[in-house]
C-alpha cells in the first residue's frame, strides 16, 4: 500500500514522503479499512517533533493520522461486529505510534470503530472522530447529562475544530453557550448557536456581562486561560482543559480523549438528526500531507482539513 511516512523526528515536513509499505496485518478483534477520508489534527504534525515521545512508544517509519472513515475490506478472527463492505469511521489511536491513517489501508481495533454517519460522505466523516470525541468528553466531564438542560457553558476556542463540535453538542443538549474567538469569527460562532466574546485581556468582564452569576461549566481548547476560567466559573461549576495540565491544581480535569465506539455512535446520531454539522475546509492527497500540516500549523483555517488517499466512488 501507499502511505505518507517519516523516518525521524523533524521540526518541519522535510522527512515526510509517500512510500510503499506492507499492507497492515489483520489481528483478532480488528478490521482493515480502506481509507476514504482521514482528518488532520494538530497532534499529527506535533508527533513529528517528538511531542509524544515521553508518553508513547514510537516505531519508525511512522505513518501519521488518527482519524479515518472508509470501507471495511477484511475482518480479523472473532470480529463479529463488522463485515466486509461496511462503511465505518474511527478514532484510530493505538498504543504505539506507527501505523496511522494517512495511508490507503489501516487496521483498527473493532472497539474503536462505528458505523459511519449515514448523512455524511467519507470525507466529512473522516473529519469527525478525534475532534468530535474530544468535544464530547470535555462536556461529559463538566456537565453533559440528561438533566443538563438550562446550563450555561463557556467554550474557550469556539471557532476551532474541537470548539465547533462542542458548541453544537452543547446546544443539542439544551445548554446556553458562550464561546471565545477573534472578532472575524463571531458570525461563525453565531451560526453554530453560540454567543461570541472576544478572547484576551478583559475576557472575564465580557463573560460576566452576559452571565452575571457566572457560568456552570468551562471547557478549554486553547490553553493559557485558567485564570479567566476561575474568574467566571460559578460556585459548584466544573471545568476541563485539553491544553493545560495545570487545571488539575484548581479542581479541573485535564483530558486525553480515548477511542470510543459508543462515543462515535452518539455523535453519528446527532449528525444524522441534523443537530451537528461538519465543515470541511480543504482536502489533500497523500502526496500533499506536508502541505496540509503547514496549513494546520498556521492556525487560520475554519473547518477541518482531510487527507483523501483513494479516489471517491
Amino acid at each position: 500500500m501507499r502511505a505518507a511516512t517519516y523516518s525521524a523526528y523533524s521540526q518541519d515536513n522535510s522527512t515526510l514522503s509517500v512510500t510503499d509499505q506492507p499492507d497492515p496485518k489483520v489481528a483478532p478483534g480488528t478490521v482493515l479499512i480502506e481509507v476514504r477520508g482521514a482528518g488532520v489534527n494538530p497532534v499529527d504534525w506535533k508527533i513529528m517533533t517528538g511531542y509524544l515521545d515521553g508518553l508513547m512508544d514510537v516505531v519508525f517509519p511512522v505513518i501519521p493520522g488518527w482519524d479515518v472513515a472508509g470501507v471495511v475490506t477484511a475482518v480479523g478472527p472473532d470480529t463479529p461486529e463488522f463485515a466486509v463492505g461496511d462503511e465505518v469511521y474511527a478514532y484510530a489511536r493505538k498504543e504505539v505510534v506507527h501505523g496511522g491513517t494517512f495511508a490507503e489501508l489501516v487496521a483498527v481495533p473493532a472497539e474503536s470503530v462505528a458505523a459511519k454517519p449515514r448523512s455524511l460522505d467519507f470525507v466529512q466523516a473522516g473529519a469527525v472522530p478525534l475532534a468530535g470525541l474530544t468535544a464530547l468528553k470535555a462536556l461529559q466531564r463538566t456537565w453533559l447529562s440528561p438533566d443538563g438542560a438550562g446550563k450555561t457553558v463557556l467554550i474557550h476556542g469556539g471557532s476551532g475544530g474541537v470548539g465547533g463540535f462542542a458548541i453544537q453538542i452543547a446546544k443539542a443538549a439544551g445548554a446556553r453557550v458562550i464561546a471565545t474567538a477573534s472578532e472575524p469569527n463571531h458570525d461563525y460562532l453565531r451560526e453554530l448557536g453560540a454567543e461570541p466574546v472576544t478572547y484576551g485581556a478583559g475576557l472575564p468582564d465580557r463573560v460576566r456581562a452576559l452571565a452575571p452569576d457566572g457560568v456552570d461549566a468551562v471547557v478549554d481548547f486553547v490553553g493559557g486561560v485558567e485564570q479567566d476560567t476561575l474568574a467566571v466559573l460559578a460556585d459548584g461549576g466544573k471545568h476541563a482543559s485539553v491544553a493545560d495540565a495545570e487545571v488539575t491544581e484548581h479542581g479541573g480535569d485535564y483530558l486525553w480523549v480515548r477511542p470510543s465506539h459508543d462515543g462515535l455512535v452518539f455523535l453519528a446520531e446527532l449528525i444524522d438528526a441534523g443537530k451537528v454539522k461538519v465543515d470541511v475546509a480543504q482536502t489533500f492527497g497523500l502526496d500533499s500531507v506536508g502541505e496540509a500540516f503547514d496549513v494546520s500549523r498556521a492556525g487560520h483555517t475554519r473547518g477541518k482539513l482531510v487527507i483523501v488517499p483513494t479516489e471517491q466512488g
